[in-house]
Parts: C-alpha cells; sequence; structure tokens
C-alpha cells in the first residue's frame, strides 16, 4: 500500500470518527446500544429446566415403547454415551 492510500485511509477512518463524535454530542441523540436477551429469573430458569426434561423423559419413554427397549438397556447406554462424553 502506498502512501497515498495509507492517507486516504486515514482520513475516511478521521471522518468516520468525527462522525461519529458529533453524534454522540448532538441533543436529539439517542444511544442505540445493543442489548442481549431480558435477564431471567432463577424461577424461570428452573422451570424451564424442568420442562426440557420433562420433554426429554417423554420422548425417551416413547423410544423405549416403540423400540421395546428395557429400562436397563436404555440405563446402560445412557452410561455408555456419558463416559464417552457425548451427553452431559
Amino acid at each position: 500500500m502506498d502512501e497515498r492510500e495509507k492517507l486516504r485511509k486515514f482520513r475516511e477512518l478521521d471522518d468516520a470518527f468525527a462522525e461519529a463524535l458529533r453524534e454522540l454530542e448532538s441533543p436529539d441523540h439517542q444511544l442505540d446500544i445493543p442489548t442481549g436477551p431480558p435477564v431471567r429469573s432463577l424461577e424461570e430458569q428452573e422451570a424451564d429446566e424442568q420442562s426440557r426434561q420433562q420433554v426429554f423423559e417423554h420422548r425417551l419413554k416413547t423410544l423405549m415403547t416403540d423400540y421395546a427397549l428395557p429400562a436397563e438397556s436404555v440405563s446402560e447406554l445412557l452410561k455408555t454415551l456419558q463416559s464417552l462424553g457425548r451427553i452431559a
């Protein structure tokens, strides 16, 4: 990159910075700060976790019924998957 190109890029950056400062200083300017999702209470988080657990248990029982698997076999499978780090 030659000196002229560097100077041009510097001027563009300087202009953008100056414009941002002018926007911040204008009296009618409102900050538009992006935020994440609202913070949920511990009770809401626990309720969501319990709901997910119930859905998982229902799906697991349905699969056990569909494939005629005894609880011992499923328990052994889950323990194996957990020991391999495939599930938490």
